[in-house]
């Protein structure tokens, strides 16, 4: 299993960005996704998960904020980030958003969001 997280980078308060996470060697389709994110110094939390079916979940403290979506034919998921704010600032991994089930965590992608 691979999962490769893209799309971050640096962004001023209040800016956008989309992350992709591609899945290799799992049958997306059937599998409940999910975005996390491990701040400096932080446990890593999880942000967003979605469904099989595509029903999402947020963390209170980006629910309104962030958007997370699937594409199973192309098996990527993606996390759109909205209004951004410091606190954000982090490196985001996509994993499983299934409490029983864990691949092998990817590089991440970083964020910085600068105030």
């Amino acid at each position: 299993v691979q999962l490769q997280a893209s799309g971050g980078g640096l962004v001023q308060t209040g800016g956008s960005l989309r992350l992709s996470c591609k899945a290799s060697g799992i049958n997306l389709a059937i599998n409940t996704m999910g975005w996390y994110r491990q701040a400096p110094g932080k446990q890593r939390e999880l942000v967003s998960v979605i469904g099989g079916r595509g029903s999402p979940n947020y963390a209170d403290s980006v629910k309104g904020r962030f958007t997370i979506s699937r594409d199973n034919a192309k098996d990527m998921v993606y996390l759109q980030m909205n209004s951004l704010k410091p606190e954000d600032t982090a490196v985001y991994y996509c994993n499983s958003g299934s409490q029983a089930t864990r691949w092998p965590w990817g590089q991440g992608t970083q964020v910085t969001v600068s105030s």
